[in-house]
């Protein structure tokens, strides 16, 4: 039996990207996306909502770059994998898990600047379909999919992750 993990999301950040480094200096952002899900209730004809809150993780260049160009608020793609950590929570000596996504590539999904020229947002190269390995032109809108990034540097292990 073949195994396959693949996420692919867009939403908007929560927050700011969180950037760290490891102690032997790999970069690290943690980044949360809101993804919401609009459906009509079949039973009252009401629309409905519900949002889901992803946290998501990515390493070195790619959590540079994110870091730099991404704010609250802004959409934002992500392509990447489930990963799944258990930990024993120092303050209470419980045993603690949580799911989130290790980022592999990653796409700008709007234009905007914010702030005029006071480089408060995305530059205006950073639009739709952008390559996700460094800032450049953007891609034409007729793309079909996201064209990939490099492949993301293999996580730190836990005991290098600053957080």
């Amino acid at each position: 039996m073949a195994n396959f993990n693949k996420v692919i999301l867009a939403g908007n950040l929560t927050r700011d990207p969180e950037l760290r480094y490891t102690p032997k200096g790999m970069a690290i952002a943690k980044i949360t996306l809101a993804i919401n899900r609009r459906w009509r209730d079949p039973a009252t004809n009401e629309d409905r909502e519900e949002v889901t809150f992803v946290d998501v993780d990515a390493f070195g260049k790619q959590a540079e770059v994110i870091a730099q160009y991404m704010k609250k608020g802004r959409p934002f793609l992500v392509e990447g994998r489930l990963k799944y950590d258990t930990w024993d929570d120092k303050q209470s000596g419980q045993k603690r898990s949580k799911l989130h996504v290790v980022l592999e590539a990653f796409s700008f999904i709007d234009s905007r600047v914010e702030g005029g020229d006071s480089g408060g947002g995305a530059p205006p190269d950073a639009s739709r379909n952008k390559p996700a390995a460094a800032p450049a032109p953007a891609a034409p809108a007729s793309a079909a999919a996201p064209e990939p990034a490099p492949t993301a540097a293999e996580p730190p292990s836990e005991d290098d992750v600053p957080f």
